[in-house]
This record gives C-alpha cells, sequence and structure tokens, in this order.
C-alpha cells in the first residue's frame, strides 16, 4: 500500500448528499485515519454520477470498482476490505437484474451503456471544488486556444460547423446566436448563463454546476470573447444552494489563476461573471423575462424583435444560453466541429441530457446520442416500468412538452421528431407513467404548474389557462360533458397561437397530445363517469364484496373517517356519504375483499 495510489469518489451531488453521503465521506475518512492510511488513500466528493435510482455512489479508482446504495456504516468495510485487502465488497457491487449477477464496474451496468458523456463528462470523475482537477481533465486549455491562437470569427465558425444547438428548449442554432451577438455594434455587451431550471422533474442544469462549474465558466469566457463581451452573469435560482456555493468556489479559483478578470493569460481580454438569483419563477427561463428579473424589474416577456442579441440586459446586446449548452463548448473547441458533428442526427448534433424520473426502473441523470429512440432510454438505460406495469405514455419537454404512447417509443429522439409526434425536447425533462396513470389528471396537473407559473400579462395565458384548468377539473369530478371535449380542443389552440411567450404558447401541449392519444380515456370520464385508471377520487367507488370479506375488522380499524361498519367476522360495508375514497381499505385488506368499482 505504501508505493500505491488510490481515490475514493464519493457522490456529493444533492440527491447522494440527502442519503448521507457526507457521512459515508467522513467514516472513510475516519477509519484511512485509524488506519494511518489517509496519506495513500484520498477520499473525494464529486458530482452526481447519474444512477441517482441506486445511489449513494462510491467509485474506487483506479479499479474503477462502482459500489451502489452504499451507507455511512458500509464504510469500515470499504476500507478494510477494498483498500487493505485489495477484494471487492461483493454486496456493494450493482447487481444486474436480468440474471442478479454483481458487477465491478460501470461498463457493464445497461444503465450507461449506451450513454455518451460530454456535457456529463467530469461530473462523478472530479472534486468540483478543486480547479486543478478540471485543469487535468483538460479544464482552461479551450479557452488559452481561443483567446491565444484563434479570432472571435474562427471560434465562432468552429461553433456553427459543429451544429449544437441550444439545450434550453428553443433548440436555436448556438453559433449563430454568438454570431448575430457579435455583429451588433456597442460598446458593452453581456453573456448571460440560464441556470433557472424549473420543469418538474428537471435537474440537469443543477448537475452540471454541482458536478462541473467551471466548464461553464470557461464556456462564457469563450463566449464573452467571441461577441465582444467583458461581463458574464448566471442567472440561478435561489433554491440551489450546493449549485451556488460550488459556483462560489469555481468563479473564486478562476480569478485566482488569472482566468477570470483582467489580462486574461497575459492575452488582454478582460472577462469578469457575476451571480444573480431568481425567485424560483419557471416564467424566468424565458430569455427576455429572465432579463428583467435580472434588472430588478418583474420577470415578464416581452415581444421580439428586439431579441437580446440586438438589446438585451441593460439595453446592451445580450448573448444567453443555457447551462447544459454552455458545457459542451470547450469540449468542441477542444476535439473540433467534426468530432462532435459525426455525434447525432442530420439536424440534431450532440448528446442531450435527460432527467429521467417517473415510473421507471431506473431514475437518474443520462446523457445520450441524439438520435437515441425513446425505446431504448426507458427500456435499456431507464431498465423498464417499475413493478412490472404496463408502459402507458412518456412526458418529454415538461410542462411545455407533450405525453408520447407505445406507437412512438420507436421515435428517434431529435429536436424535429419529438415535435412531429406532438411533444418536444425542451430543457431535458423525461418522466414515464404507467398504466396507473390517468392521462386527463396528468394534464390537470401540468396545467395547475402553468397556471401557478404564469405571469399574467398577457390574457391567453392568464384567463385561458384558468378556462382550460376548469373544463379539467369538472371532467375529472364526472361533471363534464362531451361537447367541453372539443372546446378543450379549441380553447388550447387558440392559447397556442395568441400567448406572448414560449410559457404560453406551450402550456396547452399536455392538453392536446393527451387528448390525441387518449381520447378513449376522456370519453370514459364524460359519457360513463369512470376513471379507467382509478385515480380520479370523485368517480371511485369502494365496495365491500361480501363473499371475500372475512370480517377482520382491518380496514374497520383504518379507515380515518369511520364510513365502515359491521360485525366481527361478518362482512362489512362501506357508506358513501362518509367514505373520503383515500383507498386505505383498499390498501389494507389481506382478503382482496375491496373493489374499486
Amino acid at each position: 500500500m505504501a508505493n500505491s495510489k488510490m481515490h475514493i469518489l464519493v457522490c456529493g451531488g444533492t440527491g447522494c448528499r440527502a442519503s448521507q453521503s457526507e457521512k459515508i465521506i467522513q467514516n472513510l475518512n475516519a477509519e484511512l485515519q485509524n488506519l494511518n492510511l489517509e496519506n495513500d488513500v484520498k477520499v473525494i466528493t464529486t458530482g452526481c454520477f447519474g444512477f441517482c435510482e441506486k445511489g449513494p455512489v462510491v467509485k474506487v479508482v483506479p479499479d474503477n470498482t462502482f459500489y451502489t446504495e452504499v451507507k455511512p456504516t458500509d464504510a469500515v468495510d470499504i476500507v478494510n476490505e477494498h483498500v487493505v485487502k485489495g477484494r471487492p465488497v461483493k454486496r456493494l457491487l450493482y447487481k444486474n437484474p436480468k440474471n442478479d449477477y454483481r458487477v465491478t464496474n460501470t461498463s457493464n451496468i445497461d444503465f450507461y451503456k449506451k450513454q455518451i458523456r460530454i456535457a456529463l463528462r467530469n461530473c462523478g470523475f472530479i472534486d468540483p471544488e478543486n480547479i486543478d482537477e478540471y485543469i487535468a481533465r483538460d479544464g482552461y486549455e479551450a479557452l488559452g486556444k481561443c483567446i491565444g491562437e484563434l479570432s472571435p470569427e474562427q471560434v465562432i465558425a468552429i461553433i456553427k460547423d459543429s451544429g449544437l444547438r441550444g439545450r434550453g428548449g428553443g433548440g436555436f442554432p448556438t453559433g449563430l446566436k454568438w454570431e448575430i451577438t457579435r455583429n451588433v455594434e456597442n460598446e458593452q455587451k453581456y453573456v448571460v448563463c440560464n441556470a433557472d431550471e424549473g420543469d418538474p422533474g428537471a435537474f440537469m442544469d443543477r448537475s452540471i454546476l454541482e458536478g462541473d462549474p467551471h466548464s461553464v465558466i470557461e464556456a462564457m469566457a469563450i463566449c464573452g470573447y467571441c461577441i465582444g463581451a467583458n461581463t458574464g452573469l448566471v442567472y440561478i435560482r435561489a433554491e440551489y444552494p450546493l449549485a451556488i456555493n460550488r459556483l462560489k468556489t469555481a468563479l473564486a479559483q478562476a480569478r485566482e489563476y488569472g482566468l477570470l478578470g483582467d489580462d486574461i493569460l497575459g492575452t488582454g481580454f478582460n472577462f469578469e461573471i457575476e451571480i444573480r438569483y431568481g425567485a424560483g419563477a419557471f416564467v424566468c427561463g424565458e430569455e427576455t423575462a429572465l432579463i428583467h428579473s435580472m434588472e430588478g424589474n418583474r420577470g415578464e416577456p416581452t415581444f421580439k424583435p428586439p431579441f437580446p442579441s440586438v438589446s438585451g440586459y441593460m439595453g446592451k446586446p445580450t448573448n444567453v444560453n443555457n447551462v447544459e449548452t454552455f458545457a459542451n463548448i470547450p469540449v468542441i473547441i477542444n476535439k473540433g466541429a467534426e468530432w462532435f458533428s459525426k455525434i447525432g442526427t442530420e439536424k440534431s448534433k450532440g448528446t442531450k441530457v435527460f432527467a429521467l424520473a417517473g415510473k421507471v426502473n431506473n431514475v437518474g441523470l443520462i446523457e445520450v446520442p441524439m438520435g437515441i429512440t425513446l425505446r431504448e432510454v426507458i427500456f435499456d438505460i431507464g431498465g423498464g416500468i417499475r413493478n412490472g406495469k404496463k408502459f402507458k405514455s412518456v412526458q418529454t419537454g415538461g410542462p411545455s412538452g407533450g405525453c408520447l404512447t407505445e406507437k412512438d417509443l420507436d421515435t428517434p429522439i431529435d429536436y424535429d421528431n419529438l415535435i412531429a409526434a406532438g411533444s418536444m425536447m425542451g430543457s431535458g425533462g423525461m418522466i414515464v407513467m404507467d398504466e396507473d396513470d390517468c392521462m386527463v389528471s396528468i394534464a390537470k396537473f401540468y396545467l395547475e404548474f402553468t397556471l401557478d407559473e404564469s405571469c399574467g400579462k398577457c390574457t391567453p395565458c392568464r384567463i385561458g389557462n384558468k378556462r382550460l384548468h376548469e373544463i379539467l377539473d369538472k371532467i375529472t369530478k364526472g361533471e363534464g360533458k362531451v361537447e367541453d371535449l372539443e372546446r378543450l380542443r379549441m380553447l388550447s389552440n387558440v392559447i397556442k397561437d395568441t400567448s406572448l411567450c414560449g410559457l404560453g404558447q406551450t402550456s396547452p401541449n399536455p392538453v392536446l397530445s393527451t387528448l390525441n392519444n387518449f381520447y378513449d380515456e376522456y370519453l370514459a370520464h364524460v359519457t360513463e363517469g369512470t376513471c379507467p385508471a382509478g385515480q380520479c377520487k370523485d368517480l371511485l367507488k369502494y365496495e365491500i364484496i361480501p363473499d371475500l370479506c372475512t370480517g377482520c375488522t382491518l380496514c374497520f380499524r383504518n379507515c380515518p373517517v369511520g364510513a365502515i361498519s359491521g360485525e366481527k367476522k361478518s362482512p362489512h360495508y362501506i357508506d358513501q356519504s362518509l367514505c373520503i375514497k383515500c383507498g386505505v381499505c383498499f390498501d389494507k385488506c389481506k382478503f382482496k375483499a375491496i373493489r374499486i368499482a
């Protein structure tokens, strides 16, 4: 051991920290000190490994042994068995669900096999609070190359040739946006990083900032050099404390190393980055609303043109890209446009990061090449549907996207194909649903979110979405009529065509996609007064089957409102006037004597 070096990488992302990864780190260090091994073995806190379903994750290098679902008490065994005796702790190795075989490294885990990590290249590999580790993995090499060897026009040409499109949802060509901003003459320009990630279930940008903040800093500086800006602004929601702290640390380190500030690397290029905090408004993901919020005004969108590239922050030319877009820039500069453009499809180059969530076995953060199919993501990487249930739908693009079905599973994932299928790429949220999900309720859920997040500036979004929600609420309560379905469709199209910004224009997408793909489910609600998925409480009726009820009184004793009556060892009865449809009786019955009618 004395002559060897070993690193123990421990996931320090938000998800694993919530499962005591910090305590794991403390215990690992304590045990290493007990054995006088602290100089030979280094414990490193990293960003997210992506495999959130099996966190906390610990990886030992250089042998690349991958441990999952590690507990603080496992630290002693990792040190004594793996570090000292040189043998893996078998019970902590990932178990392949197909054959129960335990594998030692990520190359044998289906979750990772089809991924290509570009934006996430350093997440889970380096200490995000140590600039030296970033530099050791080619960090700031691209910045040095750009400001030392290439003209702004040459750098922009590389980005344009790569085919990189904005990863925030719009998919606008990144190099073209940079070029437009550069061509606007003004003494003061700004680079803005949009880190205001607001989609339900999305955690892509947060994880990049938590695991690799220097990649974003480097890219923003490159962008500043290209467009002629000396100031960058990161707009990040205040409820991302870990990402904010690591970003602050990275900024301080970059300044200390002369990679931010005046005369960077002795080239005469000046660039500084400041942080601006958002209050968690979804609408501020739209670039004009974001800019107004940074200016201290109400976060509301404005008509375009003029676009921010012409008149943005403080009325000056401003280039806005999101975190994931920036994270791709240094790699493209280092490896070349041709390398990047060979990944993906003809019109959607490179990779895309998704937050895979919902009723899927392997919830986590993934990065896949454009063109991979939904089936591959859900069933190969995601490991299929939980508890052997049947796949029903997948929502891509968050509240702005649509619900796709089994017929869409072989759709290649890229900007154009998802739109053609009735959804969109969005920033990268991907929520999987199974047979137990009611699609009417799902549409209502997303509309509730939109209502809460709408800035209220334009009438179609402010009033129109409220009317949509009222109709959906009637339907889920059994009060809807067949003609309401046509009203939903007509009103949705009006809102899409007349709303001011992307929030309003896309807010009806969940309604329209579920109407198109699950019309029979809507019909069942309005014509039969039933919810096929058994989720709409007002349409449910719990009944006790007398022939199966043994009179064990378990349902009687657990009913929170006293709606169940009956003698011991005799069939019981549910008073429908008192029943609140909580489902406790259904869950507690051991004899399957309660049915949902």
